[in-house]
């Protein structure tokens, strides 16, 4: 199946900036990997793999600000399934977020 990873709405948080992924793509998470470091503009957050998976594509690359709740990558659990056209009809990878 391919989940996407996005930032759910948290309170006072518009938008955040991908800060570095700790994957390339192909790269196999295991559950509380780190996947991916973002900013806020009042913190910095550590979210970890909820589950196994393959790192499939990055849509927002380290650098770019972006708005909450938009897609930040695709994984899967099969690193030969094929990728949809767009992002509408996935679910989330469940994540841990760590607020450091």
């Amino acid at each position: 199946m391919i989940y996407q990873i996005s930032v759910p709405a948290v309170a006072d948080v518009e938008e955040i900036r991908v800060l570095e992924w700790h994957g390339v793509v192909g790269h196999q998470f295991n559950a509380g990997d780190l996947v991916v470091e973002l900013e806020t503009h009042k913190a910095i957050v550590e979210v970890r793999a909820g589950q196994p998976g393959v790192l499939r594509k990055i849509l927002s690359e380290a650098g770019k600000w972006q708005g909450i709740g938009l897609p930040l990558a695709l994984l899967s659990d099969d690193d030969n399934e094929a990728l949809p056209d767009g992002t509408d009809a996935l679910k989330d990878l469940p994540v841990d977020f760590e607020i450091t």
